[in-house]
């Protein structure tokens, strides 16, 4: 049998929304305002997730674990990815990579990078080399610039 490999991309968006707590990669950032969403708001998982799934071939982050089913609600998304990730390899794949990147004006993700890469290389079942986060500002534009909410994208490769 060959190697097969194949590449999904995800991208995921939340707006700012007060008295929720911010999480991004299953870390918590304890003195920022939280997202909005039904689940936790981990944009940067749930674009994981949807980079995942969609290398897989499967249905989205909204089709698998959709926000009108109330076993979502407040969901830890790294919960979510373990289960995502279940349904990747009931498929026959396994993580090769994974690549993110988050787009916000803040917080600032320096000190807590190697965190994120450590909790999402762990629900993958990957060694933390094999995942990179980053992240990047819009210089002040759009909903981004203006600091209305974070976004994310993802690129993952599977293999067989």
């Amino acid at each position: 049998m060959s190697n097969e490999h194949r590449v999904g991309i995800g991208y995921d968006a939340h707006a700012f929304a007060g008295g929720r707590k911010l999480i991004l990669g299953g870390v918590e950032f304890p003195d920022e305002t939280g997202l909005e969403g039904h689940s936790d708001a981990d944009v940067l998982t749930h674009a994981v997730i949807d980079a995942v799934l969609g290398a897989a071939g499967l249905a989205d982050i909204g089709a698998q674990f959709p926000d009108s089913d109330e076993r979502y609600r407040d969901a830890d998304s790294i919960d979510l990815l373990n289960q995502a990730l279940f349904l990747v390899a009931e498929g026959g794949w396994k993580i090769g990579n994974v690549d993110v990147t988050l787009m916000a004006e803040k917080p600032n993700i320096t000190h807590s990078k190697s965190e994120m890469e450590e909790r999402l290389a762990k629900a993958l079942g990957i060694l933390n080399v094999h995942v990179n986060v980053k992240a990047t500002t819009n210089e002040g534009m759009g909903f981004v610039g203006r600091g209305e909410g974070i976004a994310a994208m993802a690129v993952a490769l599977i293999e067989r």
